[in-house]
Parts: C-alpha cells; sequence; structure tokens
C-alpha cells in the first residue's frame, strides 16, 4: 500500500470541500475546505469504527504521527480502547491541576488570610514559600505521605529553627485538612507526625522588670530626641501595654479624651477591646493633638503620613537610646505591666488579664465582656501611671 510522502502533504491544498490523504495502518491526514490539515487514526474497537484526532500539521510531522498511531494499535493490542484512555488521562491531568499542593495551598490562604493580621499573612506566605513549595508544589496534595512531609520539615529542623518547623507542621495540616473536606484529600498525614520534632521552645520578650531599672528605662523615654511623634509613642507605650501593632494602628477616631478610654479591635481576636487612659496619657495624647489629629493615624508615617508608624520605629528609638535587645523589647513592656502590677501592686489577676486583651473567664467558664470591671480598671490604670511616675522621680 503506498504511503504517503512530506512532498505530498505540503501540497495539498483546500478545495473547498474535506479531502482525505490515507497513510497505513488506519492514519490519514484530514484536509479541511479552508485548507487546514489534522491527523487521525481510525480504528475499530468493539465491533465498531472509531476515530481519533493525532496532532495537527505541520506542529506534528508524518513521522510523528506514525509514532501516535503505532501506540494506538499498541492500546489496541491490549484490549484497551485509544479514545477512553485518552479520556481518561484528560481527567487525570485536570484533576491533577486542580489538586496539586500549590493549588490548594493558594486556595486555603486566600480563604482565610482575610482574617488574619498583615504581620501573620506575611509569615504564612514567606514560610510557604521558602519551605514547602518548592518540594511538594507540584505534588497531587492526595499522594503526599507523612514520611514525604516529614522530610521537608526536616530541612527546617536541620538549620536549627525548631519553632518555625512546628509553625510550618501545623500550616501543612491546616492545608491538608482543607483538601480532605474539598474532597482532594483523603486524610491528612500531618497527624501521623506528632512527636516526631523535638519540642518548640517558649520565647521570652527581653523585658525590664525590676522597678528601679524600670524608673532608670523612663527617664531614658523622656530623654528622647527623635522625632515629637516617636517621642509621644515611646512615653505613652509604658503607661497603656498594649501589643505594637495596636500602639501604631491607633487611630483619632478611636479615642476619647473626654470619658479618658482608648476603643478599637484587637487585631489578634478581632473582639473590641477598652484601654482606660490615665491623666498622664491623655496629657500625652493632648500634646499630640495638634500636630496629627487631622489624619486617620494617631502616629502616623514620618515618611507617608497617610500610613501608620513603621512597626520598627519604637524598636528603633529603644535601640538608639543604647537599650540592647536582649535587655528590652517592644512587647516587654506588657511583661513589665503584668509583672510589676502583680508582684509589686498586688492588682487582681484577672484585672490584668483583661487589660492585656487576654480572654478572662468568669467562675462560671464564661468570658468576661469587654466592659467587666470597667470602672476598677480605670482605677488600676491611674495607679499604674502614678506608680510610673513614681519610680521616674527614683522613689
Amino acid at each position: 500500500m503506498p504511503q504517503l510522502t512530506d512532498t505530498q502533504i505540503r501540497q495539498a491544498k483546500g478545495n473547498g470541500k474535506a479531502q482525505r490523504l490515507y497513510d497505513t495502518r488506519g492514519l490519514y491526514l484530514e484536509v479541511s475546505p479552508p485548507g487546514g490539515k489534522l491527523w487521525r487514526f481510525k480504528y475499530r474497537f468493539g465491533g465498531k469504527e472509531k476515530r481519533i484526532g493525532v496532532g495537527k500539521y505541520p506542529d506534528v510531522s508524518l513521522s510523528q504521527a506514525r509514532d501516535r498511531r503505532d501506540e494506538a494499535r499498541k492500546l489496541l493490542a491490549d484490549g484497551i480502547d485509544p479514545s477512553v484512555q485518552r479520556q481518561a488521562q484528560k481527567v487525570a491531568a485536570e484533576l491533577t491541576s486542580s489538586s496539586g499542593f500549590n493549588v490548594v495551598s493558594k486556595e486555603w490562604f486566600n480563604k482565610f488570610s482575610k482574617n488574619w493580621s498583615a504581620g501573620h499573612t506575611k509569615v504564612v506566605e514567606r514560610q510557604l514559600e521558602r519551605d514547602v513549595l518548592p518540594w511538594l508544589g507540584d505534588r497531587v496534595i492526595g499522594e503526599i505521605t507523612a514520611t514525604e512531609l516529614l522530610g521537608v520539615i526536616r530541612k527546617i529542623e536541620d538549620r536549627g529553627s525548631i519553632n518555625t518547623a512546628h509553625r510550618v507542621l501545623s500550616f501543612c495540616g491546616q492545608i491538608f485538612r482543607y483538601a480532605v473536606v474539598t474532597g482532594r484529600a483523603e486524610r491528612d498525614p500531618s497527624a501521623d507526625l506528632k512527636g516526631a520534632l523535638p519540642p518548640a521552645t517558649k520565647k521570652h520578650f527581653a523585658a525590664i522588670t525590676d522597678p528601679k531599672k524600670v524608673g532608670a528605662l523612663l527617664r531614658m523615654l523622656d530623654a528622647y530626641e527623635g522625632t515629637f511623634v516617636v517621642r509621644c509613642a515611646l512615653r505613652l507605650t509604658p503607661l497603656v501595654f498594649v501589643r505594637a501593632s495596636e500602639l501604631r494602628h491607633a487611630r483619632w477616631s478611636e479615642i476619647d479624651l473626654k470619658n479618658s478610654e482608648w476603643r478599637y479591635l484587637v487585631i489578634k481576636t478581632k473582639l473590641e477591646h477598652v484601654v482606660p487612659l490615665s491623666r498622664q496619657a491623655v496629657a500625652i495624647l493632648k500634646e499630640l493633638q495638634p500636630l496629627t489629629a487631622h489624619r486617620e493615624w494617631v502616629f502616623p508615617s514620618g515618611s507617608t503620613p497617610i500610613r501608620p508608624m513603621s512597626q520598627n520605629a519604637v524598636l528603633a528609638a529603644l535601640r538608639a537610646l543604647g537599650i540592647d535587645k536582649e535587655e528590652m523589647s517592644g512587647h516587654g513592656f506588657r511583661a513589665m505591666a503584668r509583672t510589676i502590677l502583680d508582684e509589686v501592686l498586688g492588682v487582681r489577676p484577672e484585672l490584668i488579664e483583661q487589660q492585656l486583651a487576654h480572654v478572662v473567664k468568669d467562675p462560671l467558664g464564661r468570658a468576661y465582656n469587654r466592659t467587666k470591671h470597667l470602672e476598677e480598671r480605670h482605677k488600676m490604670m491611674q495607679s499604674w501611671a502614678d506608680y510610673l511616675d513614681k519610680l521616674k522621680e527614683g522613689k
């Protein structure tokens, strides 16, 4: 039987109707009326005549088309319908494209990151991109084993980052559980790795808790010669002892100077929190008011006033004052207040915990609401501010 030649194929032109140029063993070239050329393979399976496309000319050459025909004939010899095999491969490819770890992790991230703080969002994104996706990103999530996941986590452990290893394993567990509930995995392999890592080390923020040293610290804060906005933030920090991110995101719309209160949503829990403002805190805010009250932020950025102060502003100011990071951190003011209010001033623990915006429960196990003990907390915050003044004076 004569075979097609490359010359015949090149010279074939559209003539207004479909043409078929036959090769051998069921392979032929179909020329469309406009002149397009498509390779097809004709075969019989189960007593029925069938056809499948094997590529477009010239993308698929004559020799390549013959190879694809021969592959299809091998399937027929094994009792497999090439068209059914192709459909199965297409379904598998679609399943793989929607079930890859990279795809599922992005879907999980986009769904849940809306409720995270900006800092946490960056941490999750950075650690997945650096420590997980290079090794698991292209894998079908339902095929990843506990052993394979452990190998990825071990890479983090081997560089000495035990806490990060625990954190990344937790992120992966959340992604796998999301894959389970969306029907793309049968189970969460991270559950099999319980106890596989050394215990995480608890990180303690550097804090000054000795009253004598606190007095010296407060005098140093008052002596800060940087920008007035940062100086006010430094002086206010020990008086309110909120999280650093919450202080820099303070808005004038949240401040009620008349009633000496600051009400805002806690970034971590999304619950409203009330900070009673002492006379000293109110005085600092009134000093700052003429400079920034016409803007949204109490502590605007020095370079871009439409944004809040940099997250490193207070920390950088502490370092500029010569206060070492091993001695005092921005978060350390919370530890300082908690320790001294409890051990020196004898304030009831539940009042301190409420003021720290921690979840505190009553004797019946119910969480206190934001206004519980508010009057007592007003007194506590004023006593705290007066005590700090005494320490500053060296008493």
